[in-house]
């Protein structure tokens, strides 16, 4: 039954009718598995809660929102989850997709062709789109969290911290709402808040800017430090690391990486739709470390202001990390 306390898994048993071939992956709250199923031959993923993952109703929570989510989203670009069915325990049966994660790309490769990390992020674009006309915010995405199948097409994957955005919050000791990665999470989840649609658009902000240049748009000696930065500075225009790149897009680049939400784009479609219409985007003239400046400048006493409410949540999100990995 659910309710019992549950021995680890390993790779070779079988659950219910799927047979557990290989561990492939493994997080702070549960493990992923390459996994048969007996009844139709079917090749899945199976992931599975860690036992003491089970006794924490929050985290248990979350990985029913996460189930609930890969079920609804009927769509190419994300990874899809397949209706439960009477279980011995609780867990996740999900397509298995083949392909290597960006993360792997971008390690193996530095950095990625403009035409490419272009059509890339056009297609991250469509489906995130589709997400967020579901109401459902990722909150996490990264490299890591997207897959590269032939032809370069994308899986947007891992719902473990994804919300729809009229669900209640969920709220427990040690955990705040300023979840994501250090590297993509967007200025307003640093602060405090919650995020909407155009904080996942500010991550692939990110993505772009790291699969353009070889690194993300902030780094430093810590995470604390990296999301510090990006509350109180703009990253470097990617011009000045790649100069070929063009001005169009890094003005698109400017746009999603705005500190203000209310600067950036809306929807990731309208990201999208400038990324195919580069020609349509405006640019103005002359040195664009100025037009950035420009666009995203505040004055000096709400630097310190912002600096200052930074250091709570800051110090939060970093007990929820440790909690998160133990």
């Amino acid at each position: 039954m659910l309710t019992e306390v549950m021995t680890k898994l390993v790779a070779g048993e079988t659950l219910d009718h799927y047979r557990l071939d290989a561990e492939v992956a493994r997080s702070g709250m549960s493990t992923l598995y390459r996994a048969t199923d007996l009844r139709t031959g079917r090749e899945v993923a199976v992931k599975v809660p860690h036992p003491e993952m089970e006794a924490d109703p929050v985290l248990l929570e979350r990985f029913r929102r996460e189930e609930e989510i890969g079920q609804e989203i009927d769509h190419p670009g994300v990874v899809k989850t397949f209706d439960g069915e009477e279980r011995s325990r609780r867990y996740m049966v999900i397509e298995w997709v083949e392909g290597r994660l960006l993360r792997a790309i971008l390690n193996e490769e530095g950095k990625l062709p403009i035409d490419r990390a272009v059509a890339l992020t056009i297609a991250i674009c469509d489906a995130l789109d589709n997400l967020h006309k579901h109401g459902v915010v990722h909150r996490d995405l990264k490299p890591e969290n997207i897959m590269v199948c032939d032809g370069d097409r994308i899986k947007i994957i891992d719902f473990g911290i994804a919300l729809r955005e009229d669900a209640r919050r969920i709220t427990h000791v040690g955990l705040t709402p300023a979840l994501g990665t250090p590297d993509y999470i967007s200025p307003e989840q640093v602060m405090g808040q919650r995020g909407d649609q155009r904080s996942d658009v500010y991550a692939l902000g990110a993505m772009l800017y790291e699969m353009l240049t070889g690194q993300p748009p902030f780094t430093g000696p810590s995470p604390l430090a990296v999301m510090n930065e990006r509350v109180v500075t703009d990253p470097a225009p990617v011009r000045e690391l790649e100069p070929e790149i063009s001005p169009e897009i890094e003005e698109i680049l400017f746009r999603a990486l705005a500190r203000d939400p209310r600067r950036r784009y809306a929807t990731a479609a309208e990201m999208a739709w400038e990324l195919e219409h580069q020609e349509l985007v405006g640019v103005e003239s002359g040195s664009h470390r100025p037009v950035m400046l420009g666009r995203f400048a505040i004055n000096r006493g709400k630097l310190a202001l912002y600096a200052a409410l930074a250091v709570v949540p800051l110090a939060l999100f970093v007990v929820m990390l440790l909690l998160a990995r133990r």
